[in-house]
């Protein structure tokens, strides 16, 4: 029967193919916590692997994703399940033919639609693709889990996944366009396409960001000082731009400055760190921005310790946390040597 015990708030549906294949990779993002193999878009009441697999239902094989929120955003989930797909196939995916494997995003509310075609609009501007996007954009109406044995299958029947999706022509396809080892993370505010992070409209920042977050990067607010995330924080990991996903700090240079905000004495990608005169509120100061997102982080001063003698004082709210675990599974591989 369909799942009803998860928030509707919390899932996406979407079809690329082979479920085997999508449940695997988005299986991979921090903030999933459970990814569930199934049957959608058709109309046959009480679909089946058989059934489904002749074409003739109108069903698509789907995934249903559930999430974390405050970890991992839909349209994260959206931008990571639109690089493990080919999104310009009408007609099925790699070597499954069919209407059963077209792609597909299925929205459960009017903001998922908005946000599908926003990153649908997204991909299309990038220019990586010349030929035009394939990915319906539909109402969310039916999920019937698939059968036991489809579940967790990567890991279930490892030998026989690994065979068919080497030979399915699937990662040859992803490596093409996104280059060797694609496992990107959640872009748009995560990682893996920092690198290529186009800067959207202020109206779809404001629907993806939360309302502080969105005041502090885009409106140069400042969060009050020890009521915010992390300016006690001692976890070992990243912090990253919570509009791009590019990597800013770590937390081996991250200090208690005494000041309520979240401090480090130097950024650990200095490329990505734009720093500029502000005169606001009759003092000069040294603001700090994100080369990518541009978005506001806070202000530079020169009271830190040594050996830099500088304070990188930053807003919680404009930064996100990715733990050392999760770095290669979240794109961020390059850095774990760090915390060896």
């Amino acid at each position: 029967m369909p799942n009803t015990q998860e928030n509707l708030s919390q899932v996406a549906t979407l079809a690329g193919g082979c479920f085997w294949c999508v449940e695997s990779d988005l299986a991979k993002l921090p903030g999933v916590v459970r990814v569930v193999s199934g049957y959608t878009g058709g109309t046959e009441p009480q679909p089946d692997y058989e059934r489904v697999s002749s074409g003739r239902t109108g069903h698509y094989e789907a995934v249903q994703v559930f999430f974390d929120p405050r970890r991992i955003s839909y349209r994260q989930v959206l931008d990571v399940f639109l690089r493990h797909i080919d999104p310009t196939d009408p007609g099925g995916q790699f070597a499954d033919r069919g209407r059963q494997y077209r792609p597909a995003v299925f929205y459960h509310t009017e903001a998922q639609k908005r946000e599908a075609e926003a990153a649908l609009a997204g991909l299309t501007a990038s220019g990586t693709f010349d030929e035009p996007l394939a990915v319906a954009v539909l109402p969310f109406a039916f999920f019937q889990d698939a059968e036991d044995y489809h579940q967790n299958y990567a890991k279930t029947h490892k030998l026989q996944y690994e065979t068919y999706r080497r030979f399915s022509g699937r990662d040859r396809f992803l490596e093409q366009v996104w280059g060797p080892k694609a496992q990107p993370a959640a872009t748009s505010g995560t990682s893996g396409d920092w690198r290529r992070f186009a800067k959207p409209d202020a109206a779809t920042l404001r629907q993806r960001l939360a309302p502080l977050a969105y005041d502090v990067t885009q409106k140069e607010k400042t969060e009050p000082p020890f009521e915010n995330a992390y300016w006690d924080s001692k976890a070992e990991g990243l912090y990253v731009d919570v509009v791009s996903g590019e990597p800013l700090f770590s937390s081996r240079d991250k200090f208690d400055s005494g000041t309520g905000w979240p401090s480090f004495t130097k950024p650990l990608v200095p490329e990505n760190i734009v720093t500029r005169e502000d005169k606001r509120f009759f003092s000069t100061r040294t603001e700090v921005r994100s080369r990518h997102g541009d978005s506001h982080l806070g202000h530079v001063f020169t009271d830190g310790p040594p050996p830099s003698g500088l304070r990188y004082c930053m807003n919680s709210a404009a930064l996100r946390f990715v733990p050392k675990d999760d770095l290669e599974s979240a794109g961020y591989g390059e850095f774990g040597k760090d915390f060896l």
